[in-house]
């Protein structure tokens, strides 16, 4: 059984988000990632969690380094971490027409102020400063913040490249992971085919032994976002994702 949370993005059930939390639960998940409450969410949040015996691994939130004020915007998001023991806090982050620069220099106070609260900001495997390897390694030697890392997707990193592997692209990374998102794909550059685990070209087991020599002790997180053109029923939404969970337990995970 591995050491790290497994855990449960709840968006991955997409309408039927009503379900998620009994429903993991019910297959033995322990751990979730969800958005980051709102104060008026934040006990009705924790009293969901602690009915199903779940915990917030990360909290997905918000990260602009397009805005001046990105330390605050992330200061305004802190009352959720202590609340509910979180630790990570997962962003998307684009610079887009910000000056590289100032972009780095934004995510390093966002950092200041995220280890102010014992949070880590984990940027997701996206355009334009965690696009791959490469671009992941250049602005996180930029950002160069103990509270700022990566959180690897197995599966975007296909979709927003051409020619790479998931372990291929991990292992130059991998000292700056703190956080994984396990989604599987066809391997399409910009398809939109994310199936249960074991149903695409990612290979999680190089992935996971690629980590486990590292000593990464992070979560991973599940993440199933479904096929391109496809219209998703409860029932398909939730044998996907309990497929995924037995794929883990599979390969040890669980």
């Amino acid at each position: 059984m591995s050491k790290n949370p497994i855990a449960c993005r709840v968006a991955s059930y997409g309408p039927f988000e009503k379900v998620a939390y009994a429903h993991l639960a019910s297959l033995g998940v322990k751990h979730v990632e969800i958005p980051v409450p709102s104060p008026a969410e934040l006990t009705q949040t924790a009293t969901l969690l602690e009915k199903h015996g779940l915990t917030a691994s990360t909290l997905h939130g918000e990260c602009d380094v397009t805005r001046a004020d990105t330390a605050e915007q992330i200061r305004a998001q802190m009352h959720a971490f202590a609340a509910l023991g979180t630790r990570l806090m997962f962003v998307s982050v684009k610079a887009g027409d910000t000056p590289l620069d100032d972009a780095y220099a934004r995510l390093r106070v966002a950092g200041d102020v995220a280890a102010e609260h014992g949070v880590t900001l984990v940027l997701e495997t996206h355009p334009d400063l965690i696009t791959n390897a490469e671009v992941a390694r250049r602005t996180m030697e930029a950002v160069d913040h103990p509270h700022v890392r990566v959180n690897y997707d197995t599966a975007n990193v296909y979709f927003y490249n051409h020619g790479v592997t998931a372990a291929g692209e991990l292992r130059p990374i991998v000292p700056r992971v703190a956080a994984v998102h396990l989604k599987d794909t066809d391997g399409g550059y910009r398809h939109l085919h994310f199936p249960a685990l074991g149903q695409g070209v990612v290979p999680f087991g190089e992935v996971f032994s690629v980590l486990d020599e590292a000593g990464f002790d992070g979560p991973y997180t599940l993440e199933i976002e479904g096929l391109d053109g496809e219209t998703p029923t409860e029932a398909l939404v939730c044998q996907r994702i309990a497929d995924s969970i037995e794929y883990l337990r599979g390969l040890g995970r669980i």
